[in-house]
């Protein structure tokens, strides 16, 4: 749906809302139409790149380049996941106005053609909405291309998740460990002190390098 078609729409439907919206309200709603058009334009969608990189992959709970990568790889995974299913709903939300469009040819009670003519304006804007989250969503697997890539520096297995964890996972509750205080609730001693101390046992001991020499002996 083109900018101008959006816009058609929601004239289209600020005279609706003639009967759900004072007059004074009604009025600020049209008065509006061309700056909720451009709101709903630009509006945010998922995140950005700022908020990938200080939230989502923040030091502490990644702190190493293999554990940030990891991360890129099951945020693109679950865009990838959202982008299918928003595909299959946009193929059926089309479906649905090539029906009414159809079923508006033969309909000749006025009452169902109301409802049919409701129902093409809602898919309608179903559909922008769908295309600008598919946009969005396309946007958001290019920007964990882009930060994959950026932290793949040829240190560590990007085939195996496995792999980096022992490490990852030890700089993570390690520096959870030092922030805990005499404040802190004995469960959150218990799970970070308790995890701390398995996963540096786990290394010292060697035993996820003697599982893997047995995987590929």
């Amino acid at each position: 749906m083109s900018k101008e078609n959006l816009t058609e729409l929601i004239e289209k439907e600020s005279e609706s809302l003639n009967s759900l919206l004072d007059t004074e309200d009604l009025k600020a709603f049209q008065s509006m139409t061309s700056e909720l058009k451009d709101t709903w334009i630009k509006k945010q969608m998922f995140r950005t790149e700022t908020e990938a990189r200080f939230s989502v992959l923040q030091d502490n709970r990644c702190p190493t380049n293999a554990s940030k990568y990891w991360q890129c790889v099951r945020e693109q995974a679950s865009y990838l996941d959202n982008l299918m299913a928003l595909s299959f709903d946009y193929r059926r939300n089309q479906a649905k106005i090539n029906k009414v469009e159809d079923q508006l040819q033969t309909e000749t009670n006025k009452h169902e053609l109301a409802i049919l003519e409701i129902e093409l304006d809602e898919c309608k804007y179903q559909k922008a909405s769908m295309e600008k989250t598919a946009y969005h969503r396309v946007r958001e697997l290019k920007m964990w291309s882009k930060l994959k890539s950026e932290y793949d520096d040829g240190t560590f297995n990007t085939q195996d998740v496995n792999e980096h964890q022992l490490e990852s996972y030890g700089r993570q509750y390690a520096d959870k460990a030092q922030h805990l205080t005499e404040h802190s609730s004995d469960a959150d001693k218990f799970n970070v002190l308790g995890q701390l101390k398995s996963l540096q046992r786990i290394k010292k001991s060697g035993e996820l390098d003697n599982k893997q020499k047995k995987l590929h002996e």
